[in-house]
């Protein structure tokens, strides 16, 4: 259980990691590429470098552990592609009114939104360490927007970067409830729709698309990494860890973007974003050392997901000795017991 926590926690960074280079590179990318385009070319390009990994997978004879897409999911993947449409449409069109380094650092905000639905609408429990990485979080965004004037201000652009955010807090939520499925089916699915969606909006709206051959292949190759290979390992973080802890995790995204925009726009660091980081690393410390356990039931539940036989929840048996991790419709017996545990998908129970 630890050693999955952890490796959840690591996949979480690295898909911070990832997409913290979005911000900046497509501000240099709307130069010569609408907003609505680059959009769609973002989620195509990890719709399609994705969908390449898994005919791959497959062309190899790679067994497949993971459970498939269902009709049952049809309502979170609708809204999962909707939502997506509209998020980077939104952030596209925030980058063109602001700074690369502002709209990275508005990002944060999705954190908080992220928390706060999946505690109202989700009933995911947010613990006193979570608390105060939220609001830690919350207070190094207050410190950046606020304090420094010379690279902030709240302008039309900025409100747009904050629909966004406020797009994938919902969004998010949505993908943890499909996070039990195979993570390349989920993000193929997102990019390709969203992507096409998107695509379908800039005709609608008449986009120039002239004279881009070259700028799109590499709106592609950026989708691909920052967003496809992103919402993957973000996806198989929200597994292990729910919506909200994954979402803190993934605060140092904006970080990155601020810090790769210092270096491409010439921009030196501040003072208050140096606060700022100190206080983002002391939000990520409390989250990362979350103790959560109490004696809790677990209700008969029958479901399909890639799992093993060496926790305390699979304890159902096979004709044959099965001895790695492996997918197949089962069943839980009603079971009450006291534990660690984060809000995986085995403990979405009521506080």
């Amino acid at each position: 259980m630890i050693n999955k926590k952890h490796s959840a926690i690591m996949a979480a960074i690295f898909a911070a990691m990832l997409f913290g280079f979005s911000a900046p590179v497509s501000k240099l990318l709307l130069v010569k590429i609408p907003p609505t385009l680059l959009a769609a070319l973002l989620y195509l390009g990890a719709g399609l470098g994705m969908a390449i990994i898994s005919l791959s997978k497959r062309l190899t004879g790679h067994k497949y552990r993971e459970a498939k897409l269902d009709r049952n999911d049809l309502p979170f993947v609708l809204a999962m592609i909707g939502l997506d449409i509209a998020a980077p449409v939104f952030l596209m069109i925030g980058l063109t009114m602001s700074s690369s380094a502002n709209v990275a650092l508005l990002g944060n905000f999705e954190i908080v939104a992220t928390s706060l639905i999946a505690l109202l609408l989700f009933k995911e429990s947010i613990g006193r360490r979570l608390w105060g990485a939220i609001v830690l979080i919350t207070l190094a965004s207050i410190i950046l927007s606020v304090e420094d004037l010379g690279s902030f201000t709240f302008s039309l652009g900025s409100i747009f970067v904050l629909l966004s955010c406020l797009c994938w807090g919902f969004e998010n939520n949505c993908t943890r409830m499909l996070s039990i499925k195979d993570p390349l089916d989920v993000v193929i699915v997102k990019g390709l729709g969203s992507g096409f969606g998107a695509l379908l909006l800039t005709f609608i709206l008449k986009e120039p698309l002239s004279n881009l051959s070259v700028y799109i292949m590499f709106a592609l190759l950026l989708g691909f990494f920052a967003y496809g290979l992103s919402i993957f390992f973000y996806v198989s973080a929200q597994r292990e860890l729910g919506a909200a802890r994954t979402s803190t995790y993934y605060a140092i995204a904006p970080f990155i973007g601020v810090g790769l925009s210092f270096a491409i726009f010439r921009v030196p660091p501040t003072v208050s974003f140096l606060i700022a980081l100190l206080i983002m690393i002391a939000g990520a410390y409390f989250a990362a050392n979350e103790k959560h356990k109490h004696t809790h039931t677990h209700p008969a539940l029958v479901h399909e997901h890639r799992h093993y036989h060496t926790d305390a929840h699979h304890n159902h048996t096979h004709n044959e000795s099965i001895n790695q991790e492996h997918s197949h419709v089962h069943t839980h017996d009603l079971l009450s017991h006291a534990h660690s545990h984060t809000p995986d998908i085995h403990h979405s129970h009521v506080h």
